[in-house]
């Protein structure tokens, strides 16, 4: 395991035009993963477009590791129903991060970077990181792949332990 490299704050936000897995609907829940740490939101009954709006905290100690996520209905009697999976790069966001460092951004929003939808991301739409009063910040919506439709927006933090501890 490598050292300590900052605090990856995830907000998931929202999931649109997630699968139906029940009668009618799904009861929808978020299982995120970095490295060894596993985190997981809590089920939203009844809801094909879930609104979440949960904070998951992680180390990271891999500036190019990569996060991923796995939708889940929640059964009471089975085993969980697959509702599509993602994954990001947390490669963008590391280097827009280093690149704050360098030009010393630290007040107001500045964009740093974009990153556009491609074959090696599961990016529904582009987006972009920025500083937002000195945090790193990146907006995304990822395509869920394996299933016939669904996106989780999330809201990406990095926070430096260098500027968290001298805060």
């Amino acid at each position: 395991m490598g050292e300590h490299l900052g605090l990856l704050k995830v907000i998931v936000v929202q999931g649109k035009k997630l699968v139906i897995r029940d009668f009618k609907s799904s009861d929808p829940y978020v299982v995120l993963k970095l490295g060894n740490q596993t985190l997981k939101t809590k089920v939203i009954n009844s809801c094909l477009n879930p609104v979440w709006n949960e904070e998951l905290s992680f180390s990271i100690t891999e500036p190019n590791a990569t996060l991923s996520l796995e939708v889940f209905d929640k059964d009471r009697f089975k085993a969980d129903d697959e509702m599509g999976h993602a994954q990001l790069s947390l490669q963008p966001i590391a280097s827009a991060a280093r690149l704050k460092q360098i030009l010393q951004v630290s007040s107001g929003q500045t964009i740093l970077r974009k990153v556009v939808p491609d074959t090696d991301n599961c990016l529904a739409r582009d987006s972009s990181i920025s500083c937002i009063d000195g945090e790193v910040v990146q907006s995304v919506w990822l395509r869920l792949c394996d299933v016939e439709s669904g996106e989780i927006e999330l809201k990406i933090k990095l926070i430096d332990p260098y500027v968290a501890s001298s805060k």
